[in-house]
């Protein structure tokens, strides 16, 4: 288990440690237009509504109370202490390593391996929103134990919960396509969703999804609809899918199996993703600069995310101080 960090550290990080430099500019450019919360005591965010004119007040605050755990919203409004006269919204996708549905560690919360396997997904997630969606503005955020994908192009600010909705089932491969399943290239055609346009490479994103949830299972997770004996089939017969033998692999498994398979990883893939802080328009996320105390590490934006360590990068100084180090 990572560790807790005390009061003192926290002190030691947000008086000796915390650099404004750290804020990325998408959250010091109208900075006066966020709401940020806080938590005092460990048990969530219990101090809201607050309103800082600036960096500079935002600082005194920190040093000041060196809270557990510090947030800002996803909105900007004309008046975030009474989260008023909503304008817009970041568009956010939030991958918790804890919560991924196949892990390859058997950790109680986070670890370097399953870390990793967040880090690959949100990955995957980015370049599907760049390349199919052509989505720009896009952030990426070391929460602590997991990462947000922070988007902050002006049509996507701007979409209600509906769109959002539709675009994270997209982006998730959480729909089996409604033509016969099968590894079908990009076609030509594209539905228009208010201010996107989706192509109709559905089938290659969720193909994608699957084969990578059934190479990566472990045979002791327990998923609906997918029973003993299929899992069992599953892990015998998945070497065909390094191949994209999915023919080969549907005839092992039985049609009728096969298809309560493939619903079963369409509800696995929407799962990996926190579909209720992407669809919400008033969210608040960690701040990044901040320190997530319950895992004693930093929240903060990732400029490299191929390359990009949170065991090298996001520990902050009090740690490797600790003569016991980061794990209980």
């Amino acid at each position: 288990m990572l560790k807790k960090a005390s009061l003192k550290e926290r002190r030691e990080y947000y008086r000796e440690e915390w650099s404004s430099d750290d804020l990325p500019e998408f959250i010091v450019k109208e900075i006066t237009k966020r709401e940020f919360g806080f938590d005092h005591f460990g048990r969530g965010p219990n101090d809201r509504y607050k309103v800082f004119k600036g960096v500079n007040s935002l600082r005194r605050f920190l040093r000041q109370k060196s809270p557990f755990a510090a947030y800002i919203s996803v909105a900007f409004y004309n008046n975030p202490r009474r989260r008023g006269d909503w304008q817009k919204a970041e568009y956010i996708f939030d991958v918790d390593a804890k919560d991924i549905p196949i892990r390859a560690c058997n950790c109680d919360s986070v670890c370097e391996i399953c870390l990793n396997q967040a880090k690959d997904i949100v990955n995957r997630l980015i370049d599907i929103l760049s390349e199919n969606l052509s989505l720009k503005n896009i952030h990426l955020v070391y929460s602590g134990r997991g990462y947000h994908i922070r988007i902050l192009d002006e049509d996507m600010m701007l979409s209600g919960s509906d769109l959002r909705g539709e675009i994270l089932k997209y982006v998730a491969g959480a729909e089996v396509p409604k033509t016969h399943y099968s590894n079908m290239e990009s076609s030509n055609k594209a539905y228009n969703f208010e201010h996107f346009t989706i192509p109709i490479g559905y089938h290659k994103i969720f193909t994608s999804k699957v084969k990578y949830n059934i190479l990566n299972l472990t045979g002791k997770e327990s998923f609906e609809g997918i029973n003993e004996k299929l899992m069992k089939d599953v892990l015998k017969h998945r070497n065909y899918l390094n191949n994209d033998e999915w023919g080969l692999f549907k005839n092992k498994i039985g049609p009728r199996r096969y298809k309560n398979l493939i619903e079963a990883m369409a509800q696995i893939n929407l799962s990996t993703i926190d579909a209720k802080v992407s669809i919400d328009l008033k969210r608040i996320l960690r701040l990044p600069s901040s320190l997530h105390s319950k895992v004693s590490m930093k929240c903060m934006e990732v400029n490299n995310r191929e390359n990009f360590d949170p065991f090298k990068e996001a520990v902050p100084k009090f740690v490797w101080e600790r003569k016991d180090g980061l794990y209980d």
